[in-house]
């Protein structure tokens, strides 16, 4: 007899959990989607807004540290370091780089996108392989400095005339 009651709980212990499984099975995946649907649509447009107001919050910031670093070098003459990063003047709006050279006094203006180097490195290290186009002689191309970052070209590029149409 005493083996006939332990059975028995557990009889009623396996129906109560296959009763539960029903039940689950029942409600089925369309009353979840009505019930989870409404909180879950919110969650995902509360994550864009807060995304775009992150990268529109990192292009102000960017655009700011570029800004101040220009006007340090275009009013004062420098210090080139610290300086922002490729990357963080074109994210910002600024993307070009305006230079001038130390012996014709010649300046250009560089687009910073078309620049074969990482985004990640800074503006300041730019300036030891930049050389003036324009004076060189040969082997030997004197250096040049950097002005300002500006949104759009300010100085037109070098029209080139050849030689033969000189005369005409």
């Amino acid at each position: 007899m005493v083996a006939a009651s332990r059975r028995k709980p557990l009889a009623l212990a396996a129906l109560r959990n296959l009763a539960c499984g029903a039940v689950i099975a029942f409600m089925g995946l369309r009353s979840r989607h009505s019930a989870f649907h409404g909180r879950l649509i919110g969650a995902k447009i509360r994550a864009q807004t807060a995304r775009e107001q992150a990268a529109k919050a990192a292009r102000e910031a960017d655009r700011a540290e570029a800004e101040a670093w220009s006007i340090r070098m275009e009013g004062f003459g420098g210090p080139a370091q610290p300086s922002p990063t490729i990357g963080q003047c074109i994210n910002g709006g600024l993307g070009w780089l305006e230079v001038e050279c130390n012996r014709c006094n010649s300046r250009a203006s560089l687009p910073l996108d078309a620049i074969r180097r990482p985004h990640d490195t800074p503006v300041w290290k730019l300036e030891s392989s930049l050389k003036c186009r324009t004076c060189s002689n040969g082997r030997h191309a004197p250096p040049v400095h950097m002005i300002k970052l500006t949104e759009k070209r300010e100085i037109t590029p070098y029209v080139w005339v050849h030689p033969d149409e000189e005369d005409r």
